[in-house]
């Protein structure tokens, strides 16, 4: 379901646009337009996405084209539901409840 106006069309930037007939370029390039539309030429590519603090490499297929780039790097991390911020790793990757000392 597009979002943009038909008559628009895809919005692609211009870096991104230069390198859609070039697959040796193309090829493991680093993205920061996370905007951008997956074009059709993009097939069968690999590319880094800029998340804000590293790049995720992302191998695109064909059910990514016509998304956003920035839909398959996320920016912020997961954790385990019900795991209060400061829990340390332990205690929910194991499962076991930490017993406080008896004193």
């Amino acid at each position: 379901m597009p979002r943009r106006s038909l008559w628009k069309g895809s919005f692609v930037d211009a870096f991104l646009y230069e390198l859609k007939n070039q697959k040796d370029r193309l090829a493991n390039s680093k993205v920061w337009s996370r905007r951008s539309s997956i074009l059709p030429e993009f097939l069968n590519s690999t590319l880094r996405i800029y998340n804000g603090r590293n790049f995720v490499r992302c191998k695109v297929t064909e059910d990514k084209v016509g998304h956003k780039f920035g839909e398959f790097a996320l920016t912020r991390k997961r954790r385990p539901l019900g795991v209060p911020k400061g829990a340390p790793k332990e205690n929910y990757e194991t499962g076991r409840k930490r017993i406080p000392d008896a004193e």
